[in-house]
């Protein structure tokens, strides 16, 4: 085998390097936002070292809708400056990753008494065009009341009066996450999962690093630099309170939860926004085989790890479903999947869970720990900006990085996308498909969405494998990838938060456990008995995302 880039092989070397270098920005937290600040601090010319105690986006960041806004619903707070940012990093991010940011019709139905009428609706997304930057052939189309159920014919005929057609992006967050990671990495910046934070180190009253433990070898080690970020999303208020003095929250931590239907079951026709009685709005969104909705937004009090979909968001979800496409009737049974997310919103005493505002902030303690908090997907690249711009007006000038060295990630295309637009895409798959004619039209889709121009290694690894079955050699090619260049240390890593099959195809996950448990036993290394415990612990995930109390 050849030495893999970055893996389970490099672990030793990375934890030495973490152990004997003084570093610039030490970040805590390894979802969208410490990912971005990575890439952003060691993009500068900054020495940067990122842990993560579990893997990688498996808190928030893998739980989100998995689309990137472009803001429409800031227009109804007049945030016109918010639905400009946002729709602007969204058309930046579309660049950066075009395989990854993949722009989809949304229908907005319009029904009596809703939250959109027909004049607010037709303003509001001419503006948000202009605000957001978006193409002339994803403007936005009003549509009459027929046009409407034509575009939809699942919706309820008697409530609609009439829609509106418009521009959303969709993508795997978790994805996003990994291949921001992995180009940190490529910029320099030390990056491990699984190692856990115990404590943050001060000299003279000032935090100057973090002890550390790695989960996999049992190593315990301190890492030293200049300024520690906490980027853990719901557990920032955790690891603030590791800063001794600090007592107060932060955080107001909300729950939601999707869950995941056969195509077949609700075949919407493009992704729709819709009402629900209560005044807020749902999405449905076509993926594949399956379609999945949410999401829902409650108060929650437990450990964001523990974090699950129960019956009472179930019931919701599909009660939300069934007034609007009557036909549908959707039961609890027809649920193959679900995912529960925490978001970390900003405290604001007196309000709901649905009004806390979704901006991001940054604090300081008195002993200098940063920590963010707040924000959305969307929003990530510029919240590592400001992340970074502090640090450096924080810093004494060293190597020619002052705080005029200016952010370079509006540039920087993430790993696999070396495509210039979607019909670059569309063709790399042709081509994919031409040079690989035993394989099917849908698994040449799977690859190059999830790992752009990087199928191509994914496929020369799988012609390298004895037998016929394309399925398996394809999937026994995919793991082996992971494996070698995403730092996959475990059946979780892959099977959630390398490739999204608990998610968006859970049979998968079942049909073929034990295979890759057994391929994971060969290159990791495991004994019988750990083997077990991993078959175990993705069982119990399987349980958790189909099982409903």
């Amino acid at each position: 085998m050849s030495q893999p880039s970055f893996s389970y092989q490099t672990r030793p070397a990375i934890i030495q390097t973490l152990k004997n270098e003084y570093y610039d920005v030490i970040i805590i937290g390894g979802g969208i936002t410490g990912a971005g600040i990575a890439l952003d601090a060691a993009t500068r010319g900054l020495k940067v070292a990122l842990l993560e105690k579990k893997d990688f986006a498996s808190g928030t960041s893998s739980k989100s809708t998995k689309l990137i806004h472009g803001g429409l619903r800031y227009l109804k707070q007049f945030e016109f400056s918010l639905v400009r940012e946002v729709g602007k990093e969204r058309s930046i991010l579309h660049e950066l990753a075009t395989h990854l940011v993949r722009p989809e019709k949304m229908l907005l139905p319009l029904i009596k008494d809703g939250n959109y009428g027909k004049i607010i609706t037709s303003v509001g997304l001419m503006v948000y065009d202009v605000l957001a930057g978006v193409e002339e052939e994803d403007q936005r189309k009003m549509l009459t009341v027929g046009e409407t159920m034509k575009s939809e014919p699942l919706l309820d005929k008697r409530i609609i009066e009439g829609g509106g057609l418009y521009a959303e992006y969709q993508t795997d967050d978790f994805r996003l996450v990994t291949e921001l990671i992995k180009t940190s990495a490529d910029y320099g910046a030390q990056v491990l999962n699984y190692v856990m934070c115990t404590d943050l180190l001060a000299k003279g009253g000032k935090v100057c690093g973090v002890a550390c433990h790695d989960e996999e070898s049992g190593e315990d080690f301190k890492i030293y630099g200049d300024y520690v970020v906490n980027a853990t999303g719901p557990w920032v208020d955790q690891v603030r309170k590791l800063n001794k003095k600090v007592k107060e929250t932060k955080l107001h931590l909300t729950k939601g939860i999707h869950i995941v239907v056969p195509f077949d079951k609700l075949p919407v026709k493009q992704s729709v926004y819709f009402d629900v009685a209560d005044g807020r709005m749902i999405f449905a969104i076509p993926k594949n085989e399956i379609t999945y909705v949410g999401t829902t937004d409650t108060n929650y009090k437990g450990n964001p790890h523990d974090a699950a979909t129960d019956k009472k968001d179930v019931d919701y979800l599909i009660k939300a479903v069934n007034d609007a496409f009557p036909s549908i009737e959707l039961q609890i049974g027809d649920i193959l999947s679900s995912w529960a997310g925490v978001r970390p919103l900003i405290q604001d005493e007196g309000k709901s869970a649905s009004e806390i505002s979704r901006k991001d902030e940054i604090f300081i303690s008195d002993r200098g720990l940063i920590s963010i908090a707040g924000g959305k997907l969307t929003g990530y690249r510029k919240m590592a900006k400001r992340t970074v711009d502090l640090v450096l007006e924080m810093k004494s000038s060293r190597s020619g990085i002052t705080k005029k060295t200016k952010s370079k990630t509006k540039k920087i295309k993430f790993n696999g996308n070396s495509f210039k637009n979607a019909k670059a895409i569309a063709n790399y798959k042709t081509k994919l498909l031409k040079d690989n004619p035993t394989f099917t039209k849908q698994q040449m889709r799977y690859l190059v969405d999830t790992y752009g121009d990087q199928a191509a290694i994914i496929l020369s690894f799988a012609d390298q494998l004895p037998g016929k079955n394309q399925e398996t050699k394809l999937l026994k090619a995919e793991l082996r990838f992971c494996i070698e260049r995403e730092m996959v240390m475990h059946l979780t890593d892959f099977f959630i938060h390398r490739t999204g099959r608990l998610f968006f195809d859970i049979q998968s996950v079942k049909d073929h456990l034990t295979l890759v448990a057994t391929d994971m036993k060969h290159w990791l290394d495991w004994d019988t008995e750990q083997m077990e415990v991993e078959i175990s612990k993705m069982k119990e995930e399987i349980k958790k995302a189909t099982t409903f109390k």
